[in-house]
């Protein structure tokens, strides 16, 4: 693989600029009118925007995925045809984590039957850990990226060039799904009922 180093910097500082100023929106800022499947598909474009525009042409929100999020039961169905607040809530959530995590571990994730305050609260947490998680992964990204951003302070886990860049992110990606992962699957258990600490 070639690539320009001076087009990598640039791309590397515009998305940087562009997740420092991106935030999920914050539970009354989401519409509670009820929304037909079209509006609820444009909207969720709109939240989930930062996906570079080459990957765009991607239909990943979609009638089919929301209806099979519904079938699932990831997400509690519309009334009467109509999306709320709450739902839209869920949207945004499975709609980011499906990125990096599989239906099934969603699930797990983002419990149903709750009441419109619990979801609120989990919503809630989830914006703000989001917002977080989005600051953590920028500055990741100026380490590893060090010597292709041309920055004084260079580590062991700086990148030499662009192919160095794609394998660190792919390999940090994995190893952060499989931590999630393995979290989750620790939901309900304890050293006593099945959870284990082996330790070699």
């Amino acid at each position: 693989m070639v690539h320009d180093k001076a087009l990598v910097a640039g791309k590397l500082r515009r998305w940087e600029k562009y997740l420092n100023d991106y935030r999920l929106p914050a539970w009354e800022e989401i519409p509670n009118i009820g929304l037909y499947m079209e509006q609820v598909t444009a909207l969720l474009k709109q939240y989930l925007d930062y996906l570079p525009p080459e990957l765009k042409e991607e239909q990943f929100i979609t009638a089919a995925t929301i209806n099979n999020y519904v079938r699932r039961g990831l997400m509690p169905e519309p009334v009467k045809k109509k999306y709320y607040r709450v739902h839209i809530a869920y949207l945004v959530m499975i709609c980011s984590l499906k990125q990096c995590l599989s239906i099934a571990t969603l699930h797990t994730m983002i419990p149903m039957g709750l009441s419109e305050e619990e979801v609120r609260e989990t919503y809630s947490a989830y914006v703000r850990r989001h917002q977080i998680s989005a600051q953590y992964f920028v500055e990741l990204v100026r380490l590893v990226a060090a010597g292709i951003l041309d920055h004084e302070v260079v580590t062991e886990i700086a990148a030499q060039n662009t192919s160095e860049l794609i394998i660190t992110s792919a390999v940090v990606s994995g190893f952060g799904r499989l931590l999630a992962e393995k979290l989750l699957l620790l939901d309900n258990l304890t050293l006593e009922n099945g959870g284990s600490i082996e330790i070699e």
